[in-house]
């Protein structure tokens, strides 16, 4: 299991004490930390738990989502990798749903590559409003997957060379290129609703260091969807490349406070200026010439 972590502290440590508490604990627990410095309390208990060998504590010097899964991936001593995010409260049967969806050999091989599991976020304990398909209850397939509780065959996820290190800052949509990669290598996405988590979706830390996408003149929110459309080209994405400057402006937000709207388009258009120079340079794959590293 990887527990990718940035700029969390007690929520963090109350998600890993969680998952260590279930019925069926992980084989191992991996904490990628980007943390430059944690509270006292946060560094005396995670010493604690690598003292304990229920930890392995990893610590990286620059913040990277898709750097901290590729170090999980590779540092991993299991054969399948169980992906978390750092803000959660795991439902008992977690891991057991995982490690069943994995096993279940009535299923071909492509479809046992990589596990979605379910994802209940805090509006989702509205009932009136529709559940999206990461919070169903109904098994099937899905085309994408959530980041935060996923399982994969680790040699196969290697394979495919983990995830793009160019999705940087908020790496918004870098789920979806792997998937793109996945697609094509044959894989489908079986999605297994017993394996469900609780976002608590904290609001300091992690993607929420680089702020609001709404109230920001900074290109790192919107840089992972153009980086993403050079990438994979879906249908149509020179025109989303286009419009979706303009689109992003077009919401309630904008017009109940228009002075957002030239710091949003600098922001958009400074992404994709960003996304192109990320694009010229390649992906930054596990195993390629052009890794980021460090």
């Amino acid at each position: 299991m990887v527990f990718p972590t940035y700029g969390r502290e007690s929520v963090m440590v109350e998600s890993v004490r969680a998952v260590l508490a279930l019925a069926e604990p992980p084989f191992e627990l991996l904490l990628i930390d980007q943390t430059p410095e944690h509270e006292p309390e946060t560094d005396a208990t995670l010493s604690a738990l690598v003292e304990g060998g229920l930890v392995r504590w990893i610590r990286l010097a620059t913040p990277s989502i898709t750097r901290a899964m590729n170090v999980g991936l590779t540092e991993s001593r299991g054969e399948v990798v169980l992906f978390l995010d750092d803000d959660i409260i795991p439902q008992n049967g977690l891991i057991a749903a995982h490690r069943a969806a994995h096993d279940d050999a009535t299923r071909p091989e492509r479809d046992r590559m990589l596990i979605a599991g379910r994802v209940l976020q805090p509006w989702h304990l509205d009932s009136s409003r529709p559940v999206d398909r990461m919070a169903s209850s109904l098994p099937g397939f899905v085309e994408e997957f959530m980041g935060g509780n996923f399982s994969v065959q680790r040699e196969a996820a290697l394979a495919l060379g983990g995830f793009d290190e160019r999705f940087i800052r908020v790496a918004y949509r870098f789920e979806a290129e792997f998937a793109h990669r996945a697609h094509k290598a044959g894989w489908r996405f079986p999605f297994a609703p017993d394996a469900t988590i609780h976002h608590l979706r904290a609001e300091r830390g992690g993607t929420r260091s680089y702020g609001d996408h709404l109230r920001t003149a900074s290109p790192g929110h919107a840089v992972g969807m153009y980086y993403f459309l050079l990438r994979t080209r879906p249908k149509g994405w020179w025109i989303q490349l286009g419009v979706a400057p303009f689109r992003s402006v077009m919401t309630r937000f904008h017009v109940r406070h228009p002075w957002w709207i030239a710091p949003a388009l600098l922001a958009q258009f400074g992404g994709l200026a960003w996304a192109v120079w990320l694009f010229i340079r390649g992906p930054a794959l596990i195993g390629g010439d052009s890794a980021c590293r460090g």
